[in-house]
């Protein structure tokens, strides 16, 4: 099938089946086999587990030879995989407490972000940042690094201040940013290797409103002449593009609104067109589920995210790939990839180039350095996605690049080793609170174990 025409077929499947991102999770029934998101991957898990209240999650845990926490689903590789039982918290206590004083909110891990700001846009406050579905669970984002866009605006789990978590014995382990600062920052990007997060406190700031404005058509040669002018044009900024004419398709603008001034709003960016309507990242996709743009103005938690809360933005026809490298590289590593392009488009529904302030989280793709994220949404076609990805990540490896822990990369254990400084502190960690093993799985014995690399 041709893209274009695949993309106007994609229009039809823009409801989700798989849940509503304001009624939990949706698991199927222990007989049926559980798959992930995008329904490229069957997990091997013999059933899923949800206790009701922490004294029997911890027995549960401490009572399991293995044993895997599972959220929303939306990784695409095998990171929350397991071939023992898989863990749930949708049963747990969902209880969101916000602390004016303190500007923090404390709430389950399992809470989704959609579900999240509306609940603190209700109390006037707000998160620094939201990724690009609000359907994530906050804990499960963190856990893996997930990022929205701005360069001023680290990754959603530098916003964590505290968390606690069940360990392997069944106890509760409370950990603060403050008081535990080599270790908490060891913790927040876990990768589900060292507990069950049940509890995480995040720091808020005072609700504020956006402004969205789309615009059509930035030449390669204007990004490259003019990079740091357009990131920071405003608070988030996104280009999409299909790697083809040398040109960014559309560049999304998310201004903050600060006292309520608006920001005044050029028709030309750098050469590029404010556009005329409401656009989806891929233009023949309806807009319809896309959040407001041409300067309609609402608060942060309808404008930060590229898709509304009450809608998911496809129904998982596809796969996910995402690599970071330092901003002082963006526009070489960018080009790079354009010189790939012929190849890239024929399998590829749109990627997506945002940037990410660096943090001290040991795992976390932007640790130590302001990173550029450049983000692949493929075609669910695996057999030519598979023989993609090691071309990107050769074209890649020269800047340094570290891959998204959640989406689908070629890197082997040995790379990553080169790429995070804290590899062997946060090994430290899992033996300290998983001695053995039991939230392993053939995911992390591979990349941070190094067993059968």
């Amino acid at each position: 099938m041709k893209k274009r025409k695949f993309l106007k077929n994609s229009a039809m499947l823009m409801a989700s089946p798989y849940f509503s991102p304001v009624m939990g999770f949706y698991y199927p029934n222990q007989d049926e086999p559980m798959k992930n998101w995008a329904g490229n991957l069957t997990y091997n898990a013999k059933g899923i587990e949800s206790p009701k209240n922490l004294d029997r999650l911890g027995a549960f845990v401490k009572n399991s030879d293995r044993i895997k926490p599972l959220g929303t689903r939306h990784s695409f590789n095998t990171i929350a995989d397991t071939n023992s039982k898989h863990l749930s918290l949708e049963e747990m206590e969902g209880r969101i407490s916000i602390s004016a004083k303190n500007q923090t909110v404390t709430l389950n891990g399992r809470v989704q972000y959609g579900v999240l700001a509306k609940r603190l846009q209700e109390a006037g406050f707000a998160l620094h940042n939201l990724a690009s579905l609000p359907h994530i669970s906050v804990a499960g984002a963190c856990a893996t690094g997930t990022h929205g866009s701005g360069d001023q605006n680290g990754n959603l789990s530098s916003a964590v201040v505290g968390l606690e978590m069940i360990t392997a014995d069944g106890s509760t382990v409370r950990l603060s940013k403050d008081q535990h600062v080599g270790r908490f920052n060891g913790t927040v990007v876990n990768l589900g290797a060292l507990g069950v997060v049940t509890r995480m406190t995040l720091r808020v700031m005072p609700s504020f409103d956006v402004v969205q404005h789309v615009y059509e058509g930035l030449s390669l040669a204007s990004l490259e002449e003019h990079f740091e002018d357009v990131f920071s044009t405003a608070y988030s900024v996104s280009l999409f593009t299909d790697w083809q004419n040398e040109s960014v398709n559309q560049v999304w603008l998310k201004f903050k609104v600060e006292q309520g001034r608006i920001p005044r709003i050029h028709k030309d960016l750098y050469g590029a067109s404010i556009a005329q309507n409401h656009l989806h990242p891929i233009k023949e996709i309806s807009a319809e589920n896309c959040t407001p743009q041409m300067g309609d103005l609402g608060p942060w938690h309808e404008r930060l995210p590229h898709f509304k809360m009450d809608f998911t933005p496809s129904s998982g026809e596809e796969l996910q790939s995402e690599y970071f490298v330092p901003r002082k590289h963006a526009i070489d590593a960018i080009k790079a990839i354009y010189d790939l392009g012929d190849q890239i488009y024929p399998h590829l529904l749109i990627s997506e180039i945002r940037s990410i302030a660096a943090d001290r989280l040991w795992l976390s793709p932007a640790y130590g350095r302001n990173s550029i994220a450049i983000h692949f949404t493929w075609k669910r076609d695996w057999e030519n996605v598979s023989k993609l990805l090691p071309k990107i990540e050769e074209a890649l490896t020269p800047f340094q690049v570290r891959p998204h822990w959640g989406k689908l990369f070629t890197f082997n254990h040995q790379y990553l080793e080169q790429q995070y400084e804290r590899m062997d502190d946060f090994r430290d960690l899992m033996e300290e609170y998983d001695p053995k093993g039991k939230f392993l799985n053939t995911f992390l014995e591979q990349y941070i174990l190094g067993k059968g690399a």
